[in-house]
């Protein structure tokens, strides 16, 4: 499920923004705004949900003893 702060990458292979890393702003309709943050630049760009794949945060994370 896609909700607004949920970390996402775009999988459309066909798409200029393929492999992008970004954050869901967004959703209605089928849709979802994503924000990419990149540097000196932001771009907030909208993408159909099967678009998208949510990226799991916490991998590579030592949990606490």
């Amino acid at each position: 499920m896609f909700l607004p702060g949920s970390a996402v990458r775009v999988k459309n292979v066909n798409d200029i923004y393929y492999g992008f890393q970004g954050l869901v702003q967004r959703v209605t309709d089928g849709k979802a705004a994503v924000l990419f943050e990149g540097g000196n630049w932001d771009k907030l760009i909208t993408f159909r949900l099967s678009e998208l794949e949510l990226v799991d945060t916490t991998a590579g994370k030592k949990k606490g003893k």
